[in-house]
């Protein structure tokens, strides 16, 4: 009989103690066993992780400066293969959000060695149903993880758009317009949340506008239409960026206009 490997554990807590704790608890849980791949002390931080490696579990505490740990779980549901969310908390008062998000466990600090224990071996149940399934079924096997996606509620439609294709993010009126090459959609948001949630990808360049940072095209001078106005400049010859794809321009506010030159270097 083949020995399952040991589960791989993200750990995300703005608290040096709460991580260094937990961390322990991992590491003298015997069965299953389980180590810590990495630690996280924000939700940027741990979704900038998960870019570029895997995990098999997130231990995942709830209020955190910028990115919290609900929102962090929010960006990461419908991944394919996305790690199992066990939520650990000194408030409960989130646990009914917690299983909207489909998390696994919810677990209230000082969290008990026994309570770790079963929370970390449904997370390998779990791991041994999916290869399970796999195995029996390979043509039904997940597509690879195409990356984070967008989720919006569009006509009483349910749409996920993946993050990799958004041009960018303007506020307009009391709504959002989320912009691919193909379609504009409308969204409830703001783009402030929208910031802290997307970490570097995207670049703020006016008050109402989140643009892709790979979607930047050319930087030139130009006057301003009605409505686009920054507040530093009325309507005096402004800025304005041109988006990739769809050739649309978007006012760039003054204050920016160094960071979108810079994104258009890193481009080079």
């Amino acid at each position: 009989m083949l020995t399952q490997p040991p589960l791989k554990v993200l750990i995300v807590d703005d608290e040096p103690l709460a991580r260094l704790r937990l961390r322990g608890l991992v590491e003298a849980n015997d069965d299953p066993r389980a180590e810590v791949a990495a630690e996280a002390a924000s939700g940027e931080q741990a979704l900038n992780w998960l870019r570029d490696h895997s995990c098999d579990l997130i231990l995942l505490d709830v209020q955190m400066p910028g990115l919290d740990g609900l929102g962090l779980a929010q960006a990461l549901m419908g991944r394919p293969m996305a790690p199992a969310i066990v939520f650990v908390t000194a408030h409960a008062q989130h646990a009914l959000q917690a299983f909207e998000l489909e998390a696994l466990d919810y677990l209230t600090k000082p969290v008990r060695r026994e309570r770790l224990q079963a929370s970390l071996t449904r997370a390998s149940q779990r791991l041994v149903e999916r290869a399970a399934a796999k195995a029996r079924h390979p043509q039904d096997a997940p597509p690879a993880d195409d990356g984070p996606v967008i989720n919006i509620t569009e006509r009483g439609r349910l749409l996920r758009v993946p993050l990799a294709e958004v041009l960018y993010f303007k506020a307009e009126l009391k709504y959002l317009t989320l912009r691919t090459a193909t379609h504009s959609h409308v969204m409830d948001g703001s783009l402030t949340d929208l910031e802290q949630r997307l970490g570097d990808r995207f670049l703020r360049v006016h008050r109402n506008a989140l643009v892709a940072k790979a979607a930047v095209r050319e930087l030139e001078r130009h006057v301003p239409t009605v409505g686009e106005g920054d507040g530093d400049g009325g309507g005096e010859l402004g800025w304005a960026v041109r988006v990739a794809h769809v050739n649309e321009w978007l006012a760039v506010s003054r204050r920016q206009v160094a960071a979108v030159r810079e994104a258009l270097a890193g481009q080079r």
